[in-house]
């Protein structure tokens, strides 16, 4: 029973349910550099899963006196682990991802210590920097520029935008999210960087594709627009579930951007959308 309770906290702290966007952002960023081999691409899948969890580790513990306020709840301000214990587990997590990506050349280097940093810098400025949500979307950026850095083609122009689009995504739900645990007035401007992928799609698509990236955005869209009707025209609001969702969405914006039109990718990608859904019904994702 104990060690299940830990376990849990753990899972918690992690916020584990995020996960498999992690592992789409992976392979959106690895199907747009050519692939490569299955055994680099596990590889560096792990270490940016120890990238995230890490980061997620310290953003608590650097977060420990807020939460102690506004979020008793939390692991640290409740009991349930000590805040020491958290800042080991944490830069622990962060020194095993970049140790797993050593053999990977010095580009993959490159791009993981500069998502290391980002994630550093958000963790300890979020709560008083008001362009917070920026610093989280360049955590995402450089997350897929780090895995295409270590595909067959490396870094593309499609994979820049790519990670551009996805860094737009993730700033409006951002700013969203900043509104849950204050329940102050929900903006819409937010839906406009939200949209920014389904416009990258319709641009990169022409001709044969065109007919393709349109039924992928509206699915995408569509999913979209159920999540923002929790948070803008329920008559209860409910940002939590309108985040959570979103941050699922995260892998249907990588489906948009990496789908090859193969039954293996569009399986890979409907798994993860599923893991990301399942997993928010044991671990909050927030």
């Amino acid at each position: 029973m104990v060690v299940a309770k830990h376990l849990r906290t753990l899972l918690i702290l992690g916020r584990v349910s995020n996960v498999p966007t992690v592992w789409s952002n992976c392979f959106a960023g690895w199907l747009l550099a050519g692939g490569g081999a299955w055994d680099r691409f596990l590889l560096l899948t792990f270490a940016a899963t120890c990238f995230y969890v890490g980061g997620m580790y310290l953003n608590d513990a650097f977060d420990a006196t807020f939460d102690l306020q506004h979020r008793p709840e939390r692991p640290i301000p409740s009991g349930a682990i000590r805040v020491e214990t958290v800042w080991a587990w944490g830069f622990g997590w962060l020194g095993v991802g970049v140790a797993c990506l050593f053999g990977f050349g010095q580009t993959t280097i490159i791009y993981a210590l500069l998502l290391v940093v980002a994630i550093l810098v958000y963790d300890a400025i979020h709560k008083i920097f008001a362009l917070s949500p920026v610093l989280m979307a360049a955590c995402r950026f450089f997350l897929v520029l780090l895995a295409a850095s270590a595909g067959r083609n490396g870094i593309t122009g499609l994979a820049i935008w790519t990670a551009l689009a996805l860094a737009a995504y993730i700033i409006g739900l951002s700013y969203l999210a900043r509104k849950e645990s204050t329940m102050a007035t929900v903006s819409r401007w937010p839906c406009l960087f939200l949209a920014m992928p389904l416009m990258l799609a319709l641009i990169v698509n022409q001709g044969e594709y065109l007919s393709r990236a349109i039924a992928l955005c509206v699915v995408v869209a569509l999913w979209m627009v159920r999540c923002l009707s929790f948070a803008l025209w329920s008559p209860q609001r409910n940002i939590g579930r309108c985040v959570s969702g979103l941050l699922a969405g995260i892998v249907l914006v990588d489906l948009l951007a990496a789908w090859d039109g193969t039954l293996a990718t569009t399986l890979t990608f409907a798994a993860l959308f599923a893991l990301a859904l399942l997993f928010q019904r044991f671990v909050p994702a927030t």
